[in-house]
């Protein structure tokens, strides 16, 4: 080979490796150049929906394209999340991971997402803080309910959205932890449950904050404690379930973005990073907690903690309530 066959390959190569990198570059400094699709598995107008569109809404001027939602909601959160796992792993999809789905998959097993396999975190967005409401006929304080409870086994009865929902292990979590013995009484649904519960057919319920508000606001329902290690803004005068005698109930739901697995990471990163933007802007903080959510933001290794620690906490909730995994 002559001096100049090898100089003319040698620059050859330099000019197509350097080609290669600004493709890189490119492909990399062009993403996202498209829609991004945020999988919520819940119906529109629910709380999960509600948080979701807030962030989406900041979210896509930062990314610079569309972030649209796209419901799917049925089996409990199963179907959209089984949906978002099967989608391509381009960053072009997401899913709003919500507690729900570790619950399921204490009961379900194998036959649900398993999200710390399937898919990788981005970063929570949200925490969702349940309350103790009561009929206002049924008693002013925990304490008071407990005592009537005590006084009359198996008279008051509790809603939940159903058996084996996050509401329904909060019943039997507070049944273990004061002593009592309550029904559990299940409906399709928080709505139903929550005007059954207005009407006086049932006496106790464990809502999120941002359904059973409008209710608190017009006295129709009366906030005995709030299920959380700490008061909340919204309700500062009610004290937490330890704070009223009944210790040992920390039972928050989150919300967080994951995408699925085999999503390349620097578009991980840019989806986080763009997410922690959104988190940190006042407005949108602001108006997440006006309608009861508690703003977080994280990181994607923060968030990945959080759905370990939450998959070793909810099979032993399960186990306790008595339900069996099918």
């Amino acid at each position: 080979m002559t001096l100049q066959t090898r100089c003319r390959r040698q620059v050859l190569g330099a000019i197509g490796l350097t080609a290669m990198m600004m493709t890189g570059a490119w492909a990399q400094g062009a993403y996202p150049d498209h829609v991004v699709r945020v999988i919520v598995p819940w119906p529109a107008g629910g709380s999960v929906d509600m948080a979701t569109r807030v962030v989406a809404e900041q979210l896509s001027g930062g990314l610079g394209q569309p972030v649209v939602i796209e419901n799917r909601p049925g089996a409990a959160g199963n179907i959209g999340a089984a949906a978002a796992a099967k989608a391509a792993p381009d960053g072009y999809t997401l899913l709003v991971a919500t507690t729900p789905m570790i619950i399921n998959r204490s009961l379900q097993g194998s036959t649900v997402v398993d999200l710390s396999r399937e898919f990788v975190p981005v970063g929570q967005l949200v925490s969702l803080n349940y309350v103790m409401v009561v009929n206002p006929a049924v008693a002013g304080s925990v304490q008071e309910l407990v005592a009537k409870a005590k006084a009359s086994p198996g008279h008051f009865s509790y809603a939940s959205s159903g058996p084996g929902t996050q509401l329904h292990l909060i019943g039997e979590s507070f049944k273990r932890a004061a002593g009592v013995d309550i029904v559990h009484a299940p409906y399709k649904g928080a709505p139903p449950a929550l005007a059954d519960l207005v009407g006086g057919h049932v006496q106790l319920m464990f809502p999120g904050l941002p359904v059973v508000e409008p209710l608190l606001r017009s006295r129709q329902l009366k906030a005995l404690a709030v299920v959380s290690t700490h008061r909340l803004p919204q309700l500062p005068d009610v004290p937490t379930l330890a704070e009223a005698g009944v210790a040992g109930i920390d039972s928050s739901e989150w919300y967080g973005l994951v995408a699925p697995a085999g999503t390349p990471p620097q578009m991980v990163a840019r989806l986080s990073g763009e997410l922690a933007k959104v988190m940190r802007n006042p407005a949108v903080r602001q108006r997440l907690a006006s309608q009861g959510f508690e703003p977080v933001g994280s990181t994607p290794q923060a968030f990945a903690g959080l759905i370990e620690a939450e998959q070793k906490k909810w099979p032993l909730a399960v186990r306790r309530a008595g339900l069996q995994p099918e």
